[in-house]
């Protein structure tokens, strides 16, 4: 018997306690497990669209080097249920997330515009002048 198999058993046997259990230990809705990303390309440059829910502006760091974007953030979430003058249950969230991709073309690091506006920061990566892929024949 493996000891996945006997955990399994185990939680089995006290279904309703891990059940009550694991729902007040759950911090899902609060810690972010990354930043998610979209990718948009025309001719001319990238648009990212990176969620980061809870971060501030200055908070948040963008690098570019050549084709690689790095975004990395400092979260700081606190959530705290009261009933009348009594804390029933207080979270609090510290830690960090980051992201880093490599894009197809170098990027005009000059050139790049980033905005934060509702928890997504979008990025304006304008292609490199010069930097186009260029086919290689073989002999």
């Amino acid at each position: 018997m493996t000891a996945l198999t006997r955990l399994q058993r185990f939680d089995d046997m006290f279904p309703e306690f891990f059940r009550r259990f694991g729902r007040q230990m759950q911090l899902t809705d609060e810690a972010p497990a990354d930043i998610r990303i979209d990718v948009l390309e025309n001719d001319k440059e990238y648009v990212v669209r990176a969620e980061i829910p809870g971060a501030k502006k200055e908070d948040i760091h963008v690098s570019v080097e050549g084709n690689f974007v790095s975004i990395s953030a400092d979260i700081k979430r606190e959530r705290e249920e009261k009933s009348g003058s009594r804390v029933l249950l207080k979270e609090t969230y510290v830690g960090s997330a980051s992201r880093g991709f490599s894009l197809g073309h170098e990027i005009d690091d000059k050139e790049v515009i980033a905005k934060l506006e509702d928890g997504v920061l979008k990025l304006t990566l304008p292609k490199r002048e010069g930097s186009r892929t260029r086919a290689i024949a073989i002999q």
